[in-house]
């Protein structure tokens, strides 16, 4: 099970699931498609367009009339190429996500100016940027971003090593499903289909570990993008174990980073950290841009419960950290004077519905 197997062995547990538990688990979906409704029982099941990731989908239970809509993670609408989150029809109760509910982002240009001026910084150093990224949707966006940059002449003309597996297989579901994306992302498709919208001949997917380990000798200027996105495993700990101690080399770290994960050391300013059980000394700069997060900042988050306040009698908000999940409860509460919680784990709550 690749690094679940990997995990379990280095800590002296059993698997909690092996390759057969999935292909049983994958043998029962169903594809349904946004807007078309499921009925189970007496529920009345929609999926709406989250925004988040490609086919992402808040999940709306209706029953009795009252509506319970789970949002799963929200995306940072506007997208460069996914759809905006979809409004919501009236729900009665609203599960929430609050990942970044006490921060904001920076804009889009804000954050394309910041990667743009990394690149040019790492051409002017002769250096390595480094991009710990996520595989699902974080990994486009940057292709996306860096193609259109070197297409209007804003950037130089550099190798970019997506060097992840996984990776490079969800790019080309990206391109499957071009329908998903928003208006102009399909209007950009439409007029370079064989290219598509995350290729470019800079472009250098690595696949195989020799591919990868390769990537050494290729000389610099150069952009690694390679996951995990918080550096907590992944071929981006082989390269930040290569090039941090270097001072013309840049780390961009571009999603959120989770406590006690490398990513959140560096991120954190840690002077040194520990790599495959090697000592290594942090000498490059760190960037850190969230304009590029896929999920909602505070204000977001509280404009799209504030758009159904006149309907919703109560907010859960959860998947965050405490400090965030709680701020959010404490805004809804003071500006919208709707009943808002976060709930404990492992806790019961009877719906009226």
């Amino acid at each position: 099970m690749g690094v679940l197997g990997k995990e379990a062995r280095a800590d002296n547990l059993p698997i909690l699931y092996e390759e057969a538990d999935v292909t049983l688990a994958m043998s029962l979906w169903e594809v349904l498609p946004y807007h078309e409704k499921l009925v189970i029982d007496d529920l009345n099941i929609y999926l709406r367009d989250s925004g988040h990731i490609l086919g992402s989908a808040m999940i709306e239970i209706e029953r009795g009339g009252k509506k319970l809509v789970y949002t799963g993670d929200l995306g940072n609408s506007p997208s460069p190429f996914l759809k905006d989150t979809e409004p919501l029809d009236n729900p009665t109760y609203l599960i929430m996500e609050s990942v970044y509910g006490d921060k904001n982002h920076p804009l889009h240009d804000e954050s394309r100016a910041i990667l743009e001026d990394s690149i040019e910084d790492l051409v002017r150093s002769k250096g390595v940027l480094m991009i710990p990224a996520f595989s699902l949707e974080k990994t486009q966006e940057l292709l996306f971003e860096i193609r259109r940059m070197m297409e209007e002449s804003r950037i130089p003309l550099i190798k970019v090593f997506l060097d992840s597996p996984l990776a490079i297989g969800v790019t080309r579901i990206y391109k499957k499903y071009i329908s998903y994306f928003n208006e102009a992302a399909q209007k950009s498709y439409a007029a370079d289909p064989d290219d598509g919208l995350f290729s470019f001949p800079q472009l250098i997917p690595t696949f195989s570990t020799k591919e990868s380990i390769d990537i050494n000798d290729a000389s610099s200027p150069k952009i690694i993008i390679a996951g995990a996105g918080m550096s907590n495993g992944g071929r981006i700990v082989h390269h930040e174990r290569r090039y941090l101690p270097g001072p013309r080399n840049t780390l961009l770290v571009t999603g959120y980073q989770a406590p006690y994960t490398l990513g959140r050391k560096l991120q954190d300013g840690a002077k040194t950290v520990k790599i495959m059980g090697e000592d290594v000394s942090v000498q490059a700069k760190i960037v850190t841009i969230s304009g590029y997060s896929s999920h909602k900042g505070s204000d977001d988050l509280f404009d799209f419960v504030g758009r159904v306040a006149d309907s919703v009698k109560k907010v859960f908000v959860a998947l965050g950290e405490p400090k965030s999940s709680l701020y959010m409860v404490q805004r809804i509460r003071d500006n919208l004077a709707v009943d808002a919680s976060s709930p404990l784990a492992g806790e019961t709550i009877n719906l009226d519905m």
